[in-house]
Order: structure tokens, then C-alpha cells, then sequence
């Protein structure tokens, strides 16, 4: 019997994650709130799929195919017979914590609930629920379909069963894991990336070196495929603002605080790649 996900948020990280999943053979429901945001996260998922097959790195039959296992809802009642769900919404705790309030009253009994956070400790997640030993983080790296990494994150309470089997989701998908065996927020690689831009942030604030060559010191230095400040650009300053700001709330660790620049930069709309500027300009 085939295995079935439900991808709760069809943006860029949710409708990654059901690509990846569907062309692995698992039948996955991709639910958002509108058909909007569905359309256009299965319009992005059909167009990735283009690409592999243009490059000859998936044929044309196994794409039609894995789409084909892709189904749709606005309806948060699909998740009913789901054995692994996969939240990937807003970094927000309220927003998700009401989702996975629902989730508890709607999925079986042994159902796996993971959120995608790449922050928010997942033991205030799984509070909200009566299974806390079935809630794990599943952090996935965007864009999905080309990063190998996903960071697997034990809560408090999460059980060895329920690592196991968010291991065997994330490895059939051809993710590579790390564990993270305690729940801090941001984990690890959102805590290293995080430390290392905010220090960018504040050189560049304070006009040590360009962003140019602050970038390019890391990239030749330390042999980074992308320098912070860019990978700040690509993942949206928007984002990692929030995600350092959710770090520095719960640990108070000041090599955490989001420099002013940064705070100005998305108050103003220079958001990175996406606005068409950032610390570069596209």
C-alpha cells in the first residue's frame, strides 16, 4: 500500500516538500487555504519537474506520474488517513500552534506530526497537542528539490519510533539527516547560519568592508559556496530577521540580536532577490 504525506502550506517550502515526496513514490495532499495559493504551488512543482526532464535528469513519464500523485485541498479534513504530516507555513508560534491544535483532532492515532521550523523550538509545537511524543521537527532546506539536508529535531518529549520514522520519511525523499538531540531554538544550522550574518550584517553596518568582498572572503576563505550576505539576499532578509529574532527572544544570547540595518532594510522593502534588492541589487 502506497504511503501517504499531507503538506500543510503549498508556498515554496510545502510545495518542495510534496515534489520531492511524490516523485518518490509517496501520495501526497498538498492543502493551503486558497486555490490560489495551491495553483501556484503546483504550478511551480510542474515547472520544476520541466526542468529535470529538460536536463534529462527525470523522464517525462516518471514526472507525469509523480504530478499524477499529487492531489489538492483547501479542506484541513484530508489529513485524516495521512501517515506523516508536514506543516510548513509562516514562522510564526501562534499559527502554527493553532494548526497542529487541529491536526491533533484530525489525524490517526499513529500519525507522525513534523513541522518544517527552522527556528521555533518544537517542544512549544508539540505542547499544544495530546501525542507531544509524535511531534518532530523536520527542517528542510530550500529549494528542496536540489538540498540535500534536512535536520531531523527531537522535542522534549518526541520518542525514539517517532525520529525513526521522520528519518525514514526524510531519507526516501533522498535527504541526507542530522539529528538534533536538544531543542534549541534554531537548532543547529539556523544557529550557525544566524551568528555568521548577523556578524556580516554588523561589518558591512559599520562599514569594515563592502558586502562584496565580505562575501567573498567567506567564499575564498573558508571555501562557502555563498557568502552570508548573499545567502541573506536568496533566503530573504525578511526571513532571516525574523529567524535570528526568534533565537535572540528565547536564548538572549546578544550574538543573536538582528542588527539595525537589517530591521531598516524590511521596514523599507529591500527584502533580497525576491524585492530585486537587498545587500546586492537584482
Amino acid at each position: 500500500m502506497a504511503r501517504k504525506l499531507a503538506v500543510i502550506g503549498a508556498g515554496l517550502m510545502g510545495s518542495g516538500i510534496a515534489q520531492v515526496s511524490a516523485q518518490a513514490g509517496w501520495d501526497v495532499v498538498l492543502r493551503d487555504v486558497t486555490e490560489q495559493a495551491l495553483k501556484r504551488g503546483t504550478d511551480g512543482i510542474e515547472a520544476s519537474y520541466g526542468k529535470f526532464v529538460a536536463k534529462g535528469k527525470l523522464a517525462a513519464g516518471d514526472a507525469a506520474a509523480a504530478l499524477a500523485r499529487i492531489t489538492t485541498t483547501t479542506d484541513l479534513d484530508a489529513v485524516a488517513d495521512a501517515d506523516v504530516v508536514v506543516e510548513a507555513v509562516f514562522e510564526k508560534i501562534e499559527v502554527k500552534q493553532e494548526i497542529f491544535r487541529t491536526l491533533d483532532a484530525l489525524v490517526k492515532e499513529d500519525a507522525v506530526l513534523a513541522s518544517n521550523t527552522s527556528a521555533i523550538p518544537i517542544t512549544k509545537i508539540a505542547a499544544v497537542t495530546s501525542r507531544p511524543e509524535r511531534v518532530v521537527g523536520t527542517h528542510f532546506f530550500s529549494p528542496v528539490p536540489m538540498m540535500q539536508l534536512c535536520e531531523l529535531v527531537r522535542g522534549y518529549k518526541t520518542s525514539d519510533e517517532t525520529l525513526a520514522t521522520a528519518r525514514e520519511f526524510a531519507e526516501s525523499v533522498g535527504k541526507t539527516c542530522i539529528v538534533v538531540n536538544r531543542d534549541v531554538a534554531g537548532f543547529v544550522t539556523t544557529r550557525l547560519i544566524s551568528a555568521l550574518v548577523v556578524e556580516a550584517v554588523k561589518l558591512h553596518e559599520a562599514g569594515v568592508a563592502t558586502a562584496e568582498d565580505i562575501d567573498t572572503a567567506c567564499r575564498l576563505g573558508f571555501g562557502h559556496a555563498m557568502g552570508p550576505l548573499a545567502t541573506t539576499d536568496l533566503t530573504g532578509v525578511d526571513i532571516l530577521l525574523h529567524a535570528t529574532g526568534n533565537i535572540y527572544a528565547e536564548s538572549q544570547d546578544e550574538k543573536f540580536a538582528p542588527p539595525e540595518s537589517m530591521r531598516r532594510m524590511v521596514d523599507a522593502g529591500d527584502i533580497g532577490r525576491k524585492s530585486g534588492q537587498g545587500f546586492y541589487t537584482y
